[in-house]
């Protein structure tokens, strides 16, 4: 296992975070996966064995039984691993069950650590933006859980920059806890984060674990355009994450990550991982899976180099368009672009 400094804390990640969002099973979350307790159990042994340190889940994943499971499973090994949960989505019909009001995030923290059954969460993301609750207050809620020993690092997950810099703005007034780190969608489909998420975790410090790594599936070449939705699939049971605007540009990234495995006799989920490790201030990724094969074939991303030649195919096929302001600064200010300019300019001046 490659482990990864988080951010600038001082805390160590596992380049692999294993996600537990099949964990349970309950309610829509069944179209993804219901793993119980066994199965659970032997799929996190398996991770532990490769070296696995971080373990993702969420309050609202099968409504709290995730969480329920994976903290039975740590028991008598808790101080092995570190524990990332979140926060902010509805978990249950009141007025007040959702969001990131001080209310909340306290009730919704002490509610998992009692299902972790543990004392403290390693990492703490916000897991949506709440545009109604003042950034203040919910950087100070995160602050009293933190001083009350409650939680080690926040993070947030599915904002945009401007979101992410009035939250860290808010702390930095305020003298209080401060972002460490942001989980956001990224693969080779979807690289909008190159826009302004990954130059802001660059400039800002903070450290990049990315969800669904492999686009739910879709990048593991067993979908192609003759079966664009595989049997036994998540897709095959009604699952619409994450939107695919252009099916033909998937093909090509597709068509390139099944050809440059089969020269490194590697599988194209392998391949759409090692590019991702390669990415600006991302740490660690998040993987999933139903089976121990599926868990297998992606933690042997880890030892696969990808060439220049690769990563320039995978690039070509993949690149996002150089919107504006950035073609022009790419024109005009290119000779006094910092690291986080050239976190999303690197790929369009080759």
């Amino acid at each position: 296992m490659r482990y990864r400094t988080l951010g600038q804390s001082g805390l160590r990640v596992s380049a692999f975070a294993m996600g537990t969002f099949t964990f349970g099973g309950r309610g829509p979350f069944a179209m993804v996966g219901a793993q119980g307790p066994e199965e659970a159990r032997r799929l996190v042994d398996l991770c532990l064995d490769h070296g696995v340190n971080l373990f993702d889940t969420a309050d609202m994943y099968s409504a709290g039984l995730s969480e329920e499971i994976l903290g039975a499973i740590l028991k008598g090994r808790r101080n092995r691993v570190l524990i990332a949960s979140k926060a902010r989505m509805p978990t249950g019909d009141g007025p007040n069950e959702q969001g990131t009001s001080r209310h909340h995030l306290i009730r919704a923290c002490e509610a998992s650590l009692k299902r972790l059954g543990t004392d403290h969460i390693d990492i703490y993301h916000m897991h949506e933006w709440d545009g109604i609750t003042p950034v203040e207050e919910m950087m100070s809620a995160l602050d009293t859980l933190t001083r009350q020993g409650k939680l080690r690092y926040v993070g947030c997950s599915n904002f945009s920059a401007w979101q992410v810099m009035k939250a860290l703005a808010a702390a930095d007034r305020a003298g209080g806890v401060r972002f460490v780190t942001q989980q956001i969608h990224y693969t080779l489909e979807a690289r909008e984060a190159e826009y302004e998420l990954l130059p802001l975790s660059v400039d800002q410090g903070l450290g990049v674990t990315v969800w669904s790594p492999l686009a739910a599936g879709l990048l593991t070449g067993k979908h192609r355009r003759d079966t664009p939705v595989a049997p036994g699939s998540r897709q095959a049971s009604g699952w619409t994450e994450p939107p695919i605007r252009d099916l033909e540009r998937l093909w090509r990234i597709v068509d390139v990550l099944v050809d440059i495995g089969a020269a490194h006799g590697r599988s194209a989920a392998q391949v759409a991982l090692a590019w991702l490790l390669t990415r600006p201030a991302v740490c660690s990724l998040v993987v999933g899976g139903r089976t121990e094969a599926q868990f297998t074939d992606s933690l042997g991303a880890l030892d696969l180099v990808l060439s220049e030649e690769d990563l320039a195919r995978l690039n070509a096929v993949s690149r996002p368009p150089y919107i504006y302001p950035y073609w022009h600064q790419g024109n005009f200010a290119r000779e006094r672009f910092s690291a986080a300019d050239w976190a999303m300019h690197g790929d369009q001046l080759d």
